[in-house]
């Protein structure tokens, strides 16, 4: 990748100001680690997003696109290529009786709080989910026995060819932290959520009660990237790491979490190989005590 000769087409496309430069990626990822991306761009259209992936591959350009980086662990070499950062924009949202129609951009927990004023409910669960609506609907995250299958009714997303698709309903093919788009490396441009019309006093004490939960369980005061672990059929991945004897094991800055087992948090000086080394032996420890493959939620990305 020629970068002298790359950036002019970027600025092209997105302007000057819309790109950043060889840019610490510690400061995109709520894990507060990562080393330099070479080019970070954020556009602030969906014409724009396409015309960076249609030129990345023209020019055969690594690319990674991201929300807010709340499911990242960048490598410590950082990433070469091209990274779009889609949170900054693309977060716009419409309320329609008692649907929501948002771009993928937008924060899970913005959108909760956007439900609850307009008295719609089916969507507390997610209150206290970090990231943007896209990385939720690719990932079909969930919490207090809610997912976002349960309120997605139709999706437009961008496919690795920066071509715009269609999904409805049953063709999100959604499972356990997984969706058609997902494992087509889409990425989410927005999404209608079917609600219901609620009461607001009950909304609000609900996500009350989730937060409150929140708070008492998970180190909500660290960096982390959530939970680390997807929950291995027939077990809690935090109850495997607990009774593994690693309540508190650290790894250089990386800790298992003293509060929840299912978290891994960053002391204060972690380095990504830290995480990495902490996930990894958390892996092996349980592989070997009880024969469970723990997969991980989050996705680590970069340069090795």
């Amino acid at each position: 990748m020629n970068k002298q000769l790359l950036v002019p087409l970027l600025e092209e496309i997105v302007g000057p100001g819309n790109i950043k430069l060889d840019e610490p990626m510690k400061k995109h990822t709520s894990f507060k680690v990562g080393g330099p991306a070479d080019i970070l761009v954020t556009p602030v259209s969906v014409s724009q997003l396409g015309e960076v992936i249609k030129l990345c591959q023209r020019e055969n350009v690594p690319l990674l696109v991201m929300g807010n980086g709340t499911n990242l662990i960048v490598s410590d070499k950082g990433i070469r290529g091209v990274v779009i950062k889609v949170y900054d924009n693309l977060r716009e949202c419409i309320v329609e009786n008692d649907t929501i129609r948002a771009y993928g951009g937008i924060l899970l927990s913005k959108l909760a709080s956007i439900a609850l004023e307009n008295e719609l409910t089916g969507l507390e669960f997610a209150s206290g989910i970090p990231g943007t609506l896209g990385g939720a609907v690719a990932m079909n995250a969930g919490a207090y026995g809610g997912e976002m299958k349960d309120v997605v009714v139709e999706t437009e997303y961008m496919d690795k060819n920066g071509e715009i698709k269609v999904l409805r309903k049953e063709e999100h093919e959604f499972g356990y932290r997984s969706s058609f788009i997902q494992r087509q490396s889409g990425i989410v441009i927005r999404s209608v959520l079917q609600l219901k019309k609620g009461n607001k006093d009950d909304i609000k004490a609900l996500m009350r009660e989730l937060t409150k939960r929140r708070q008492d369980k998970q180190p909500l005061d660290m960096p982390s990237a959530g939970s680390i672990f997807k929950r291995p059929e027939g077990y809690f991945a935090g109850k495997l790491i607990e009774d593994s004897g690693l309540r508190g094991y650290q790894i250089g800055g990386a800790q298992v979490s003293n509060k929840h087992c299912g978290f891994i948090v960053n002391t204060g000086n972690a380095t990504a190989r830290d995480i990495i080394n902490l996930i990894k032996h958390v892996q092996e420890t349980v592989r070997r005590k009880f024969g469970v493959e723990m997969q991980t939620e989050v996705k680590i990305v970069g340069e090795e």
